[in-house]
């Protein structure tokens, strides 16, 4: 097996150059850096997390909270973390809930509250005044990923602006009979997410005076199966239909295609359907929606914690990431 002395001889540098190359401490000239790291992968050496953390008192390892491991969103952030921290020798803890949260006491307080990790993300979800002060009172950097966690920073997008924009969109394109598929309910998922985007559903529609029929709220569940079939009751009268959806995510969005595809609902000519996300299959489905990049906001935070650890103080960054609105052929003027 390589070692880090193989290493030093092949460069004809100190071991202490090369772990402090390999591990991105300041004091190494960048051409240096990069020779190191070529001659590391070239002979094959893998870092030792353990040797790691006995020489900076670190445990070289970064936890990860989430509600669960099964939806898109949550596995998509979990990919741009993995994908930062293996590159800075650093191994991935994952806390989850299970979904049901019957783990959440022994998460909280034997798991995470423990000294095992050296910074911990937080996905988004609802904490109550407990587990809140309990992640405030953390000695080691942290911060949520997604929907705000009232005390605690966070990166995501602008929930509101995404749903503004997307409301929008169909509101240019002519419609004025918008329904809002709403997500939010199961495992405390994305707790502050669904509540700015309906309030920014509402608050589009009333800046250009059109109404909101409180029957065609319907609710999604951030799902397909349930979207599907709360759509299916919301499209099922067709002299009394909206012409367009606002979907707070994707997945329910594809609800609201298939939903209209039963009924035999021409999308976009009867129907216009508008999602969040733009997940791995909205390009196929020709979904038009408002794009945000979880790997890149999960990659971003994990660099963050990293810096920190490094200069052993809080990070600036900027308030949100990057949405795009996406048209694809899901909608389309409103129909006359």
């Amino acid at each position: 097996m390589t070692s880090i002395d193989d290493v030093a001889a092949a460069l004809g540098v100190s071991t202490a150059t090369v772990s402090r190359a390999l591990r991105g401490l300041p004091g190494v000239a960048e051409e240096t850096r990069a020779r190191v790291t070529t001659t590391a992968k070239r002979l094959g050496y893998v870092p030792s997390s353990a040797a790691s953390g006995l020489a900076s008192g670190r445990t070289m390892a970064m936890g990860v909270l989430l509600p669960a491991i099964d939806r898109w969103y949550f596995s998509a952030v979990l990919e741009g973390v993995d994908r930062r921290l293996r590159a800075a020798g650093y191994d991935l803890i994952v806390f989850s809930l299970g979904g049901d949260g019957v783990n959440r006491d022994r998460v909280f307080h034997r798991s995470i509250l423990r000294k095992r990790i050296d910074a911990l993300l937080v996905m988004c979800m609802h904490l109550t005044d407990e587990e809140r002060e309990a992640v405030q009172q953390l000695e080691y950097p942290h911060i949520v990923v997604g929907g705000a966690v009232e005390g605690v920073r966070h990166v995501g997008i602008d929930d509101a602006q995404a749903a503004r924009d997307a409301v929008e969109h169909l509101i240019a394109l002519g419609h004025t009979r918008i329904a809002h598929m709403r997500g939010g309910g199961s495992f405390d998922i994305d707790f502050e997410v669904p509540r700015q985007r309906e309030q920014a559903f509402r608050q589009t529609m009333a800046d250009h005076g059109l109404g909101i029929r409180e029957d065609w709220s319907a609710f999604g569940d951030f799902t397909f199966a349930t979207s599907r079939v709360s759509a299916l009751a919301l499209l099922a009268d067709p002299a009394d239909r909206p012409t367009a959806v606002f979907c707070s995510s994707d997945e329910m969005a594809f609800g609201v295609l298939r939903a209209a595809a039963e009924l035999g609902i021409g999308v976009p000519g009867e129907l216009s359907v508008i999602g969040i996300d733009d997940h791995e299959f909205a390009a196929p489905m020709g979904l038009t929606t408002i794009r945000q990049d979880p790997a890149d906001q999960g990659a971003y935070a994990a660099d963050l914690l990293l810096g920190e650890l490094l200069r052993n103080e809080p990070a600036e960054y900027p308030p949100s990431r990057p949405h795009l609105l996406v048209e694809r052929a899901s909608t389309g003027p409103a129909p006359v």
